[in-house]
């Protein structure tokens, strides 16, 4: 998944000492049959996210105006797959069938990108570095709180494919061509902040084991007033990135 440099503040418990299941490697955290399940949701919802992603970034090349901007996307596109390989590696190593583990999540990704299906290059960049960005931004969130081996195979796959800088250079520069564009382009990013948040919202309420794990006692899970300190983060992280695009917010 596409994410930008260092424009999201870490969640606090991440600078804190870590207990509970973060302390935990995954053989001793999936003692817990409901940890597990809500972990094999969550890498079976990243798992199909990453799968998602190289299709949309193949698509994208596409339109690309250059043959070097058709090449960078088509690199990108390779690392997200590779970031799927991972996830659907690690479910099959957990004993889960990584197509199962994924298909609980495929009309609600699927109908998030029908919704947001850009129209041009520019609102496809757009698209892969803000929308993408604030899912991998609730991961983040989320990958704080899990055992050890999860969270690190979790921010493995966020890593940036190189989308965030390139997207970066590339709107700004149509923006400085003809500054009708960012009015464009601003309506449009915040479109997908809404339904991106939305779509984040309906995979956990769906997932029992997911929602449990979220605002309940599994995996020190968070409370309410935290969930609304992490989705003020991941807000300002939008602001950031509207910022860095030179799009008003």
């Amino acid at each position: 998944m596409t994410t930008p440099d260092n424009t999201s503040d870490a969640p606090a418990e991440a600078s804190d000492t870590v207990t509970g299941v973060a302390a935990q490697d995954w053989a001793r955290a999936s003692a817990d049959p409901q940890y597990r399940a809500a972990v094999v949701d969550l890498l079976g919802a990243l798992a199909y996210g990453e799968l998602a992603a190289f299709e949309r970034l193949a698509e994208d090349a596409k339109l690309a105006p250059t043959l070097t901007d058709k090449a960078e996307l088509a690199k990108m596109a390779s690392a997200e797959f590779h970031h799927y390989e991972k996830l659907r590696d690690r479910l099959t190593e957990i004993g889960a069938e990584p197509t199962e583990a994924m298909e609980p999540f495929v009309a609600a990704l699927d109908g998030f990108h029908k919704q947001t299906a850009p129209s041009d290059w520019l609102e496809g960049l757009v698209k892969a570095y803000v929308g993408d960005s604030i899912a991998s931004d609730f991961y983040r969130e989320v990958a704080a709180r899990l055992d050890s081996d999860t969270r690190e195979l979790v921010l493995a796959v966020l890593d940036d494919t190189g989308h965030a800088g390139f997207a970066v250079e590339k709107v700004r520069a149509a923006i400085d061509a003809d500054p009708r564009v960012g009015g464009r382009l601003a309506l449009w990013a915040r479109r997908l902040m809404g339904e991106a948040l939305s779509q984040s919202q309906r995979v956990v309420a769906e997932r029992d084991a997911l929602s449990t794990m979220l605002v309940g006692g599994v995996a020190d899970g968070f409370d309410l007033a935290e969930v609304g300190r992490m989705f003020s983060r991941i807000t300002e992280a939008h602001t950031k990135r509207m910022a860095a695009l030179g799009l008003a917010a």
